[in-house]
């Protein structure tokens, strides 16, 4: 098993619009590097460039907030209009005090404002404008593969993050919210420990830890980093999707 493995930002990536061929873009950013694309690499991609290219933008100059929108307004002291996208993102809200609201993803996971996003964010027209998530993001990751697959002829993984805030620790980190060749957890259960002792309970998120170490190359500010190629994963590649990283509800002992 390798030792070591090297994160590198892909350069010069420019602002990416709706409607832009993505994997296009990637690739004449790889082409700038002093690297090549080959078997085994993993390719890790914020949502937000993911989102644009899918033309996931909304303004909310032209959403009519409703009555369940409004009423958290007073909650939350947020623009109705945005928690009117928020709650079209999400199937159950789960806390809400002012600044803050955390709502179940209509993809199963939990989050802040359903992953709806002002920052760094530019719509086609004047307007206020936000960003969501990707429809699919298991579905985005695996086209992009393809794509980039297709191209050099070799077999990547291909994974889609953001940040997301925990219970009881402060601070964001990166989490996948899609992948595609990639396996999303890794079940250690029944290797053996440096004693030879059998583990019974680990499995890895594997894939929010890879998430987790490209965010830190990718950045929160203005960096301008969304993509980050990954040489040297110490395991085999394989499939696995967004739902493997989700506790289902009746096994979570805190809802």
């Amino acid at each position: 098993m390798p030792a070591a493995m090297n994160l590198m930002a892909l350069p010069d990536l420019p602002l990416v619009k709706p409607g832009d061929d993505l994997p296009a873009l990637l690739l004449q950013s790889i082409n700038r590097m002093p690297v090549v694309l080959e078997n085994g690499d993993i390719l890790v991609l914020a949502q937000k460039i993911v989102s644009k290219a899918e033309g996931r933008l909304v303004n909310l100059d032209e959403i009519e907030p409703g009555e369940q929108a409004l009423a958290l307004a007073e909650e939350t002291e947020k623009d109705p209009r945005l928690l009117e996208v928020i709650l079209g993102e999400s199937t159950d809200v789960i806390r809400t005090r002012p600044g803050l609201i955390i709502v179940e993803h209509h993809l199963g996971f939990i989050c802040a404002n359903a992953g709806v996003d002002h920052s760094n964010v530019e719509g086609p027209s004047s307007g206020d404008w936000v960003l969501m998530l990707p429809e699919n993001p298991d579905a985005s990751a695996a086209r992009i593969r393809k794509a980039l697959e297709d191209a050099r002829g070799i077999h990547i993984a291909v994974l889609i993050i953001d940040s997301h805030g925990r219970a009881w620790r402060n601070g964001t980190v990166g989490v996948a919210i899609g992948m595609s060749g990639f396996p999303a957890v890794l079940d250690l259960r029944g290797h053996p420990d440096l004693f030879g002792d059998i583990l019974r309970a680990t499995v890895v998120g594997a894939a929010d830890e890879v998430a987790a170490a490209a965010s830190i190359l990718m950045g929160q500010a203005d960096e301008g980093r969304p993509a980050i190629l990954i040489k040297g994963w110490p395991y085999k590649l394989g499939e696995g999707s967004l739902q493997d990283l989700l506790r289902p509800e009746e096994k979570d002992l805190f809802r």
